[in-house]
């Protein structure tokens, strides 16, 4: 139990130092956390299997994580097709700068969010909390942590997120709305990504989908705030 608790504190603190540290700090803080309990899980006896870098399932994961990823990149596509919805994607963040945008695809999301994140959650933790419970318990307890780690970056989406800020505003209330809509979708997600680790049998199912879904939600801002906003 010791190392459940020691990979939580590690990845919590990683969590506060990308938040609330300078950003030349901060940028560095999520990999470099997910290096740190990667460590710490093999040093304390973890194999490559347990992690989700077995060889034998690399091929099967990332077919996996392929098919979950262009489902997703379509369905995205799709809604951002909709009137109704276009509002949703007015994130100042990705749509005003498309080079930007492009950058954080290809390499920011995957390098600072999206690898670092899966190896923490659908590798070292889970593998951590399996050697101690069931693959119910797993997937429930690692996907709520990964929502909870969501919440400090999610009390600025509504001033972030034009069509997020118009629904809900961008006072307290906006910013409380905010965190439970993350909450609720992070956690969500995270079950996802744990039921695709646990099928694909490796950690790339997983990366494929999240990489999929944060990278089809850039793009489609960018898109859409050109084609709505300009």
């Amino acid at each position: 139990m010791i190392d459940i608790v020691v990979v939580i504190a590690t990845l919590a603190g990683a969590n506060l130092v990308a938040t609330f540290a300078p950003t030349a700090v901060a940028i560095g803080a999520v990999p470099v956390g997910a290096a740190l309990v990667l460590a710490y899980a093999r040093v304390r006896g973890v194999r490559w299997s347990e992690l989700g870098f077995s060889r034998s399932h690399l091929s099967r994961g990332a077919k996996h994580g392929l098919v979950a990823g262009a489902i997703t990149v379509t369905a995205v596509t799709a809604i951002a097709l909709l009137p109704m919805a276009q509002p949703a994607f007015l994130n100042e963040r990705y749509g005003v700068n498309v080079g930007a945008t492009l950058l954080a695809v290809f390499v920011l999301i995957p390098l600072q969010t999206v690898i670092p994140e899966e190896i923490a959650f659908r590798g070292v933790l889970h593998a951590k909390m399996a050697r101690r419970f069931d693959v119910k318990w797993v997937t429930i307890g690692s996907s709520a942590l990964f929502g909870v780690w969501h919440i400090a970056t999610a009390t600025g989406m509504s001033a972030g997120n034009v069509g997020f800020g118009r629904l809900v505003g961008t006072g307290l209330a906006g910013q409380l709305a905010g965190v439970a809509v993350a909450l609720v979708a992070t956690t969500t997600a995270g079950i996802i990504f744990s039921w695709l680790r646990q099928r694909g049998g490796s950690i790339l199912a997983p990366i494929g989908l999240h990489w999929a879904i944060n990278g089809a939600g850039a793009l489609a801002a960018v898109a859409v705030w050109h084609l709505t906003m300009s």
